[in-house]
């Protein structure tokens, strides 16, 4: 086998040539007329031995088809199906998904993803060559040659969680302020002490870049606080399917300075700095990431993309961040029955933790940044309730993901404490610098000890005795207006108290997807069934309002089992994504209620 190199126009280090902003096309794969012969019909698994990248070739008699061997979900290796009889199919080694490569759609969860196709030729000897069109770089758009940077230009302030502060020449950006507050209804709280003034540091920022909906990134509770103070503040987000600020209205925050920006286009705040924010691969219809860009100097901030870009990605950026943590699903934790014993869920995200953590590291030595830096996991489900929750989700260490990068490469890695500092021209011109980076003064607190549930749990208790929920019909205006149906699965929901056991008087009621009906027993045909209990004030919370269901699922206020074993992706994406951005009219209802 053999590997030929990326087609350019331009070579973007030759003085004076500018980098190519024209689709290219990179040789992936190169079999000789031998290999290419010896090619058995069906699937036959490859790997470019030189860059270590695995592939799939589906051979049906004279017509080849290919793709990367990457799950489209979170980025798992596929291996042979053994439950496929007919020779089409693979499996996942991550989360049991199967891709039939014949036809490169996902088999399980169906209607969930198509596999991202390669281009076959053969070359004039009779060799294969996998080849894979890339359109141009939106970064490469005006390329700009970095220039001098002085100590104290450009520094960057850790705050808390994915909370990033700015200092770019004269102005200040901030990332994803969530500083105060619960994420995910009441399950994600702070594991860190924000430093004392950052509601401050909020107030003096020339832009903030929220990369998504998710409540640790687009915080309310803190929005509010810094509406109080500054509601003009200009809040910058990509153009997804679904509205990060979707939910505006009905927080109440008084927020009037919103911006919307396409994706892949440099917005230009001054004459040195300026920022890009693109699309996930994977979840384009709500995650972001964003490339910030002072004097040729670029910071890449991938968050929470599972393959941010489609996986094309700048390399040798000044700095890069990314989420590092894992264990942000409801899943395994919040399952019960079968297979979901809790050495399986133990084996299991323990298994998870290494995966997410070499994964990481592989992309890391793959982009080759100048400084890494993990962030964006660090919460704590510290709610007595949810003691079961917090001592089961073994997330990853920071440090150990950087000693692992350490061992691969020779990226500078930089795990971030609350207030510390990172000066970007002292750490680019001598990483053992001593005043690269500023660590919080003595004494500082680092880890909280208290939260504020209260005010929180009041919020949510307030709709458990809401006038809606004294009429038993709001099940079907419900789901009604959820507008999910057509779908073979029937699931029942059990209102519950903290402890997951019937709430006294709370419904407990069967829906059936297939017809969107609501029958008091199980129906006699086959179907596939789940059955969700919800703590009682956050899902009434949740249906008041019409907020999505992640608050729910990521948030741990459930818990679930399901027959058969299986993972109903439209359900959950429906719910987790796609219901109507409009409210329930409950107005009209209880009017027709009388």
């Amino acid at each position: 086998m053999c590997w030929r190199s990326c087609f350019v126009l331009f070579d973007p280090f030759l003085p004076g040539m500018e980098q190519s902003i024209e689709q290219t096309t990179e040789v992936l794969l190169c079999l000789s007329p031998g290999e290419a012969a010896d090619l058995k019909e069906g699937i036959n698994f490859l790997r470019n031995k030189k860059t270590g990248k695995d592939f799939i070739l589906y051979k049906s008699k004279n017509r080849v088809r290919a793709c990367k061997n990457m799950c489209k979900h979170q980025g798992g290796l596929f291996i042979k199906d053994i439950e496929d009889l007919d020779g089409r199919s693979v499996r996942c080694t991550k989360h049991n998904w199967r891709l039939d490569v014949s036809t490169m759609k996902y088999i399980n969860p169906p209607g969930s993803f198509c596999q991202d196709e390669l281009v076959v030729e053969m070359d004039e000897e009779n060799g294969l060559l996998l080849l894979e069109l890339n359109p141009p770089n939106p970064w490469d758009s005006e390329p700009r040659s970095p220039e001098h940077l002085a100590f104290g230009e450009v520094q960057i302030t850790y705050l808390t969680h994915a909370c990033m502060d700015l200092k770019l020449g004269d102005k200040r950006m901030v990332f994803d302020p969530w500083l105060t507050g619960p994420a995910f209804a009441r399950g994600w709280w702070l594991l860190h002490e924000p430093p004392s003034d950052w509601l401050e540091r909020l107030c003096q920022a020339d832009l903030i870049y929220i990369s998504h909906m998710h409540s640790d990134h687009l915080s309310y509770p803190t929005l509010k606080e810094l509406a109080g103070r500054r509601p003009d503040i200009p809040i910058y987000v990509g153009n997804t399917e679904r509205p990060v600020f979707w939910n505006l209205n009905q927080s109440g925050v008084q927020l009037t300075n919103i911006n919307i920006v396409p994706f892949g286009i440099w917005q230009q705040v001054d004459k040195n700095l300026r920022f890009m924010i693109l699309m996930d691969g994977v979840h384009p219809e709500m995650d972001t990431c964003i490339i910030v860009e002072y004097k040729g100097h670029k910071i890449l901030n991938t968050v929470d993309c599972t393959r941010p870009n489609g996986g094309r990605l700048p390399e040798k950026v000044a700095l890069m961040m990314s989420d590092f943590a894992g264990g942000a699903s409801g899943f395994p934790m919040t399952f019960s029955g079968g297979k979901f014993t809790e050495e399986w869920k133990a084996q299991f995200i323990k298994a998870e933790r290494k995966k997410l953590l070499n994964y990481k590291a592989r992309l890391v030595k793959d982009l080759q940044p100048r400084i890494y830096c993990p962030f964006a996991g660090y919460f704590v489900e510290s709610h007595p309730s949810d003691k079961y929750i917090k001592e089961t989700n073994i997330k990853n260490d920071p440090n150990e993901l950087n000693n692992l990068i350490k061992k691969n490469s020779d990226v500078v890695t930089w795990t971030p404490r609350p207030g510390a500092t990172l000066d970007l021209s002292r750490m680019l011109k001598d990483p053992t610098d001593s005043k690269g980076i500023i660590e919080p003064p003595e004494g500082t607190k680092i880890y909280k000890d208290s939260w504020d549930f209260e005010p929180y749990l009041n919020i949510l208790n307030a709709a458990v005795g809401d006038d809606i929920f004294l009429h038993s019909s709001w099940i079907k205006e419900y789901f009604t207006w959820a507008g999910f149906k057509d779908y073979n699965l029937v699931v029942r929901m059990i209102e519950t108290d903290e402890d997951f056991s019937p709430f006294p008087g709370g419904y407990d009621y069967l829906v059936d997807f297939l017809d969107l009906s609501f029958p008091k027993e199980r129906p006699s045909r086959e179907h596939p069934y789940e059955e969700i209990r919800s703590r009682v004030d956050v899902i009434r919370h949740v249906v008041k309002n019409g907020l999505l269901w992640d608050d729910l699922y990521i948030g741990f206020q459930t818990r679930l089992q399901r027959s058969p074993d299986i993972y109903h992706h439209l359900f959950w994406n429906h719910f987790q994504i796609k219901l109507p951005l409009t409210p329930p009219n409950w107005r009209s209802f209880l009017m027709h209620c009388g």
